[in-house]
């Protein structure tokens, strides 16, 4: 990872294989140079690949699964988008699901993206009024390039509360905190717990892992995966947790029910 300003790295991905689930705290405009990755939100998965720029909303619940790869990542903060909305107002704001944004290839993005590179290798910082001009450029292209760009970039409000039963439905895979969870639903921890225990009729912790352990059992035997490929992708932090937890819940491991489906 080499940083020009603390908004603007070279992101280099060296491990073979990997698979997340992040929320970011800002917009990331992301520009891929090489290598290639999966990115999956609730509703949508979009595989990227050298050349790709794409806008990641805040707050949206994702998972990453790539190989080796390089990106020029742009880090679009409130604060930042606040100053820049206060001299040209935002048109048409109006609530809309945040979903990613993957721009087709575009000379303007393109080209705002790759004037970045060479200062990757400069032995100085880059001064602070150039990494301005370079963030702003790249706001102004993106409401030139996605008029409808607004809707996202220019509300600023935190989440507002959320049908928690359709939230948790699309995304109980994602492996993130309670009060994470809570946040992106718009309540604060203990409401989360009260207003979870009212809908579901059972604890946040016990609905999420059998959810998930359901998740795991009918892609080992209807999808013939191996236990090792969907850990991951159900939630669990390791393989031996998972296989521990499964073995709990169904009375067999799931190398047995991968051996005989």
């Amino acid at each position: 990872m080499k940083y020009i300003t603390p908004d603007i790295k070279l992101n280099i991905q060296t491990e073979k294989q990997f698979s997340t689930e992040v929320s970011f705290d800002h917009h990331m405009l992301i520009w891929f140079i090489s290598g290639d990755t999966t990115v999956t939100q609730a509703d949508a998965t979009y595989t990227l690949k050298a050349g790709d720029i794409f806008l990641v909303p805040r707050n949206l619940l994702i998972t990453v699964s790539n190989y080796s790869y390089q990106s020029v990542v742009m880090h679009l903060t409130v604060d930042r988008l606040k100053a820049f909305y206060e001299k040209l107002p935002p048109i048409n704001i109006k609530p809309t699901y945040p979903h990613i944004r993957h721009f087709n290839p575009h000379p303007l993005l393109q080209s705002c993206l790759a004037s970045l590179l060479p200062y990757f290798d400069m032995p100085a910082t880059l001064p602070e009024n150039i990494a301005d001009l370079k963030l702003t450029e790249a706001i102004t292209i993106l409401r030139t390039v996605d008029p409808s760009i607004d809707h996202l970039l220019g509300n600023f409000e935190d989440p507002h509360k959320l049908d928690l039963m359709d939230f948790m439905e699309k995304h109980y895979m994602f492996n993130m905190t309670l009060e994470k969870f809570g946040y992106l639903t718009g309540r604060s921890l203990s409401t989360f717990h009260r207003d979870f225990k009212k809908k579901f009729n059972t604890s946040p912790q016990k609905w999420l892992t059998r959810k998930r352990l359901e998740l795991a059992h009918y892609q080992i035997s209807k999808k013939k995966q191996r236990p090792a490929e969907v850990y991951l992708n159900a939630g669990f932090e390791d393989l031996s947790h998972f296989s521990f937890a499964f073995k709990k819940h169904f009375g067999y491991s799931p190398n047995k029910i991968a051996h005989y489906s």
